[in-house]
């Protein structure tokens, strides 16, 4: 009785499983998909059907010609070889014989000459239409034929031997390639568009505002929490109703702020108004209100003053809760896009951060997108990091009752 459901646990189990990974792989492969390509060649990004990993096309050197020419699989008969592509676009005539319409004949148009001579040729109705007949050499004899269609196709050698060549239709030939990858693209995207200082600058900015964040939140949380004084819990809801606020109200009137105290176009301006929040100051008000008042009332009666409890009780109790909202001013700092699109020059590249650099670089590397691909890569990397070792932290604060037993 037992085996059977075992049996359908084990089935349940498999196919969780399963969909888990379905759903995680669906989700994962943009990002995959980002990074593959951030190590792909121009070529390589614009191919059909897209493949994956990065590939790059194996080329031969060719006696006779000064440059090393693109590899492709040809049949030579009836097996698969390694020959160089030599000349390209040659015209090529598609033909067939008014009597056997089934059977067709590929030559170069430049090997065929017209049925009768170029002043008197031939006509002959094909598919209730006159069609142009044409002298088609077929096993050493030449057989009147109409053109149906006409196609390029292109000359391939073998390398070490470029007398031995065959035709064939380029498009649709399979280029001998290998696994590779171009790391050369993240530093051709640097020099591009100054992703280093624009790296450093997002760097600085987002430590100082978090650092910043985290400061003002840890005070105003703590005073809100255990101070008594009049008008705490006015000043609370006021404050905490500026959540409610749209940034598009603020704008226009912190930008006028910047212009009369002269921090446009400048760093400061990208930390300084970014450093006092109130969803962190209520989120730490929130954490401080879950520790029992006994361990601060006993700190007190020995003698410790409100900033010794501060440091040495409240904010090694809120580790989590300080991991968490570290990691909220992080992924919003590093990713704030409209604040620098608004009061940082986009001439001034001295002072652009990675959203203003990636915006620009979509214009000018529009063509290249292993390129641009690169850029976002780097710019997605530290908050993908950051996220992966930070995320414990947001189990243990959902868990924690601000003390572990």
């Amino acid at each position: 009785m037992k085996s059977p459901h075992r049996f359908f646990a084990l089935l349940s189990k498999l196919v969780t499983y399963v969909v888990l990974i379905g759903f995680a792989t669906i989700m994962l492969f943009p990002f995959i998909f980002m990074f593959s390509t951030s190590f792909k060649t121009q070529r390589d990004t614009f191919r059909y059907p897209p493949r994956l990993l990065p590939r790059e096309q194996l080329t031969a050197t060719v006696p006779g010609y000064p440059e090393p020419l693109p590899l492709y699989y040809v049949t030579v008969e009836g097996q698969l070889q390694e020959y160089a592509l030599v000349e390209s676009n040659i015209r090529m005539g598609v033909y067939t014989d008014p009597d056997h319409p089934d059977v067709t004949y590929t030559l170069p148009l430049d090997e065929i000459q017209p049925t009768g001579g170029v002043e008197n040729q031939r006509i002959v109705l094909y598919n209730n239409t006159q069609e142009l007949l044409w002298d088609v050499p077929v096993d050493g004899h030449v057989v009147p034929m109409v053109l149906i269609n006409q196609t390029a196709f292109g000359r391939f050698a073998d390398p070490a031997s470029p007398c031995d060549s065959v035709l064939q239709n380029v498009r649709l030939s399979e280029p001998v390639e290998k696994l590779t990858i171009h790391p050369g693209n993240y530093a051709e995207v640097t020099e591009l568009q100054g992703l280093d200082r624009s790296l450093t600058n997002t760097v600085l900015v987002t430590i100082l505002v978090m650092v910043g964040q985290l400061a003002t939140s840890i005070v105003g949380g703590y005073a809100l929490a255990r101070l008594q004084f009049p008008g705490r819990e006015q000043l609370f809801i006021i404050y905490l109703g500026t959540i409610m606020i749209p940034f598009v109200v603020l704008v226009t009137p912190l930008y006028q702020f910047m212009v009369l105290i002269g921090w446009v176009d400048k760093l400061v301006s990208l930390i300084l108004p970014w450093i006092f929040t109130a969803y962190g100051t209520f989120l730490m008000r929130q954490f401080f209100i879950t520790i029992p008042k006994e361990i601060e009332e006993a700190a007190l009666l020995d003698g410790a003053s409100h900033l010794q409890i501060l440091t040495k009780i409240f904010i090694p109790a809120s580790v989590p809760a300080l991991a968490t909202l570290a990691t909220f001013t992080f992924l919003y700092a590093w990713n704030s896009f409209f604040w620098p699109l608004v009061v940082i020059n986009t001439g001034n590249r001295a002072n652009h951060v990675l959203t203003l650099s990636l915006s620009i670089l979509r214009g000018r590397a529009a063509d290249n997108v292993n390129l641009v691909m690169a850029g976002a890569a780097i710019a997605i990397l530290p908050p993908m990091i950051v996220y992966i070792l930070a995320q414990r932290f947001f189990v243990e604060s959902a868990t924690s009752s601000g003390l572990k037993g």
